[in-house]
């Protein structure tokens, strides 16, 4: 079910955020495009999958560093894949095996490789398993972090997940 816009109460909801209150509790927020813009949050969605990575590589992975390693066999540099979001040969893979593998674990949440999405037709059982299994990935980094409070939480809501439902 889609959320309507918290302030204007009228438009659906485009833009959701998590704010941490003042005591450290997280508030979520569901706003229209127009309401968000009105409190300066302006996003700026990129067309194209090509444009995404581009951005990607910009913003997050400091490419200008590395721009100038290069594929031995199609020559292709870390600064072309950038502006153009395309590899030329399958040996690029192995060349820009650290940006690739940032890109990828970015896209699916942290996995390395593809966890894909529950069908809708799967049952409830299907979709319990997939959040079992986040919510679980999610305790480890926690942990890994050492956000023992944000553990305890995870901990607790994998608990009422595990736990049968009772008619």
């Amino acid at each position: 079910m889609p959320f309507v816009c918290q302030n204007c109460n009228k438009s659906r909801a485009t833009v959701h955020l998590t704010d941490v209150s003042q005591s450290g509790e997280p508030v979520e927020r569901h706003l229209c495009d127009e309401c968000a813009a009105k409190e300066g949050l302006t996003f700026q969605t990129p067309e194209t999958t090509t444009a995404i990575l581009q951005e990607f590589l910009k913003q997050k992975i400091g490419i200008a560093s590395v721009g100038d390693v290069a594929c031995p066999e199609c020559g292709l540099t870390l600064r072309e894949f950038h502006n153009r979001g395309l590899l030329g040969c399958p040996n690029d893979y192995k060349v820009f095996e650290d940006v690739l593998s940032q890109i990828i674990e970015r896209a699916h949440e942290g996995a390395d490789h593809h966890i894909g999405k529950v069908p809708r037709g799967a049952g409830e059982r299907t979709r319990r398993l997939t959040e079992l299994r986040r919510l679980r990935r999610e305790l480890q980094e926690a942990v890994n972090r050492e956000e023992y409070e944000r553990a305890s939480q995870l901990r607790d809501a994998i608990s009422a997940l595990e736990t049968p439902e009772t008619p």
